[in-house]
């Protein structure tokens, strides 16, 4: 039975802001909404006439609930479940199963799911823009109110060592001036790096797996013990975007991956992940196509003390760091009007890069097809 023997309920679910999917008997697809294509990430015209096990996997007791209702036909509503995508992305939702009574012949359901912490998400994303504009503008105003007095001491060191004469005029008088002008612009050189870099953005169509593949070697070539694996999907465009600013966004996230695993002793490993996500918002904006890009590790992960506030400037889990990289990555990153986050436990942490193609110059890609994730490879 094709889906256009379904154009009054296909119209009707169309318009659901939840996601439909109306599937007939062995679970075969028959059709859903735009909703459901999103959740799924797979269009509509793809997945007609699959078995919905195909798009959810090893997700048993989901299937056994299914087929039970197409016996029964009993509607039934499961809370708070957690379903294995056929993109490897698990998705936690909601979700209500019904019998339709009115077809003359054949069994359907209708499964209608809602998708939990979307809210959670979108006002975390919030506090994260929100919280790093505040940061931003308080060291702003702090970095210029001690780069004044910074100028003062540099200079008066200056004229101190023009002043020194005969005797002395000494190796040991200019040693001491010297340090006082070195730590003067040892310091304006760290508020500088603590505000963030201040250059536009220089931008130009893009490969992001040329630009992935840059920072692996990179890195690859200064931990021989690491692995490091990617899973890249081809059918990701072109970014609009500042390719030198890209680097130093992956580099610096790849990095703090390899201190966390020296900190865990275990086996390195690194993984690097492209994807696109349709109709995504970040902040208030809703993108018709953004990349997204990960970078998994199985170090030690964030302490949980700092999830809040691991992208504000000087706050860093390792002794020896300065607490600027993931601070200078987000401040990159949302000059590309994107956004950085993560997620993290011991074992295992996952920082993600989205960032909107729609800011391509000619707007080429916004009708972009689904992505095709089936181009994992190992190097």
């Amino acid at each position: 039975m094709s889906p256009s023997e379904y154009n009054s309920p296909q119209s009707i679910i169309d318009n659901l802001h939840s996601a439909v999917i109306i599937i007939g008997d062995n679970l075969q697809i028959i059709c859903m909404n735009p909703a459901a294509e999103m959740l799924l990430h797979i269009s509509n015209n793809r997945a007609t006439k699959k078995n919905i096990r195909q798009l959810i996997i090893n997700a048993h007791e989901f299937f056994d609930r299914l087929e039970r209702s197409l016996i029964s036909e009993h509607p039934y509503t499961v809370y708070g479940d957690q379903l294995h995508l056929h993109n490897h992305q698990t998705i936690d939702v909601d979700y209500s199963v019904s019998p339709l009574q009115y077809q003359p012949q054949g069994k359907y359901l209708l499964l209608e799911f809602i998708r939990l912490k979307a809210q959670h998400k979108h006002s975390n994303e919030e506090s994260i823009l929100s919280q790093y504009e505040a940061s931003k503008s308080l060291l702003r105003g702090l970095a210029h109110e001690i780069k004044n007095p910074l100028g003062g001491i540099r200079g008066a060191a200056q004229l101190l060592e023009r002043e020194f004469s005969g005797e002395q005029n000494t190796e040991e008088n200019k040693q001491f001036t010297q340090i006082i002008i070195n730590e003067a612009d040892r310091l304006k050189n760290l508020l500088d790096r603590m505000v963030g870099p201040r250059d536009i953005p220089t931008k130009c169509d893009i490969n992001i797996h040329k630009v992935m593949e840059h920072v692996r070697q990179l890195v690859a070539a200064e931990n021989d013990q690491l692995r490091l694996s990617v899973d890249y999907d081809p059918s990701v465009p072109e970014l609009y975007a500042d390719e030198s600013m890209l680097i130093q966004v992956i580099l610096n996230i790849t990095r703090n991956a390899v201190k966390a695993i020296a900190a865990n002793k275990s086996e390195g490993k690194i993984k690097f992940t492209t994807r696109t996500q349709r109709n995504y918002t970040i902040g208030s904006h809703t993108y018709p196509l953004v990349a997204k890009i990960d970078i998994e590790d199985n170090g030690s992960g964030v302490p949980p003390e700092l999830h809040e506030k691991i992208f504000m400037p000087m706050i860093t889990g390792h002794a020896d760091g300065t607490g600027l990289g993931l601070s200078i990555a987000q401040s990159l990153v949302q000059q590309h009007n994107g956004l950085l986050e993560f997620q993290s436990e011991p074992g295992k942490t996952i920082f993600t890069i989205l960032i909107p193609i729609k800011d391509s110059k000619n707007h080429k890609h916004s009708n972009h097809t689904f992505a095709n994730n089936s181009s994992g490879a190992e190097k």
